[in-house]
């Protein structure tokens, strides 16, 4: 029985090693990004990004806690303006600031993660006109925790995040070309 147990414990040891390796060679920070073309001025568009009030409805993440507590500070909107939030597993709890924003082309914001995972990225949101359409484009970006990066191990991170800004992206659509 000793046996079995040992060797159970050698290859669970190698297994942890293995990715614990495999998380050794992932790069140090991550960005992820998606675009869409929306048949729309750039300052409406612009309007409901920079305003946190407005997130309710068009943010993918506003669905996903039904009862998550949400604070405003800071600003009314633009720069300044704060917004925070605790909920469920789904959406955990975190802060968001607009340190800058130059109307109506481009948002930054600093996006601070504390539960389930902490991690400070930055998030931006560029509008570019061009003729009767406004390229939109959402990137987060930043440093890429050990613990990140064990993630990414099994996970494709820029796929799941992906996924939320794309349906961001066309909650914003449908809200703006009406």
């Amino acid at each position: 029985m000793f046996e079995v147990i040992a060797i159970i414990a050698v290859i669970l040891a190698i297994a942890i090693a293995i990715v614990l390796v495999l998380a050794l060679t992932k790069p140090s920070s991550f960005a992820v990004r998606r675009a869409t073309s929306i048949k729309a001025p750039a300052e409406k568009i612009f309007s409901l990004i920079n305003d946190f009030h407005q997130w309710v409805a068009w943010s993918p993440y506003e669905n996903k806690d039904r009862a998550m507590k949400r604070t405003y500070s800071g600003a009314a909107e633009g720069k300044g303006a704060v917004y925070a939030w605790d909920g469920n597993n789904n959406v955990g709890s975190g802060r968001m600031e607009i340190i800058d924003a130059a109307v109506p082309s481009k948002i930054v914001i600093k996006l601070d993660f504390f539960k389930p995972i902490e991690g400070h990225n930055t998030a931006e949101f560029t509008m570019l006109p061009q003729g009767d359409v406004t390229n939109l484009t959402w990137v987060m970006h930043g440093p890429a925790s050990f613990m990140y990066k064990v993630m990414q191990v099994f996970m494709n991170m820029d796929n799941m995040i992906g996924k939320d800004f794309e349906v961001g992206l066309a909650n914003l659509k449908k809200l703006t070309e009406k």
